[in-house]
């Protein structure tokens, strides 16, 4: 997933109507001050019944799990189904650390024709080269609508590309991740005895990520 103007508001919405059995693992980048500590995944965890955590090198893509790229780096999936963070001096991409096409291109490659992207509220081009490359490869993408858009910068040029298969307004996002993912809509947590969420891991297709800023190529990875 992808956001940056009203993400906030979008990513609670879309997060807080998936169940705690959600047999996929999202990834999310929101464009973030640079220099400052984020408290995103914090607060989206509070709002959903999923477990949402600021993204790690090493995390590994579990079911019901969610990762949150931290500030000034980009995220990425390796080939084994772990998370990759950037160098805080890596490249930007649409003058943005992270970005949504990094982490795009690499879910594309690794998950193929099981990967789906959702591109929410936010004010640039970020993501419109990201979801050709999912569409390349067999997957899904979702926009978010005008009307529901704080800001339609981002949706609107991923529309243009011509390679989003659903346009919805915010509050239909997530009942459509659950049809495309197949998951149960039990709005309940899920914990293991010890309190802790219970996170099953997930199979991946073990195929090598690239990405290259200067060709300029938010995701989810569904079961396979």
């Amino acid at each position: 997933m992808a956001a940056s103007v009203g993400g906030l508001k979008a990513l609670s919405v879309v997060l807080g109507g998936l169940p705690a059995d959600f047999p996929a693992a999202i990834a999310i980048v929101m464009h973030l001050e640079p220099n400052h500590k984020s408290m995103l995944a914090a607060i989206l965890n509070g709002r959903s019944h999923l477990e949402v955590r600021q993204a790690k090198t090493g995390d590994r893509l579990c079911h019901g799990s969610v990762f949150v790229a931290p500030p000034n780096q980009h995220l990425l999936v390796n080939k084994e189904g772990e998370l990759e963070l950037s160098s805080s001096s890596a490249q930007k991409v649409h003058f943005a650390r992270p970005s949504a096409e990094p982490l795009f291109a690499s879910v594309a490659k690794v998950y193929q024709k099981h990967a789906i992207a959702v591109v929410l509220t936010g004010g640039d081009g970020d993501g419109s080269f990201g979801v050709q490359i999912i569409k390349q490869q067999g997957g899904k993408v979702i926009a978010q609508d005008r009307p529901t858009s704080q800001d339609f910068g981002m949706p609107e040029s991923s529309i243009k590309t011509g390679d989003v298969d659903f346009i919805l307004p915010l509050e239909e996002i997530a009942p459509k991740l659950i049809e495309l993912v197949g998951a149960c809509t039990e709005p309940t947590k899920g914990r293991t005895t010890a309190g802790r969420k219970a996170v099953p891991r997930a199979a991946v297709k073990r195929v090598t990520p690239h990405y290259s800023p200067a060709a300029k190529p938010a995701s989810i990875a569904r079961r396979k």
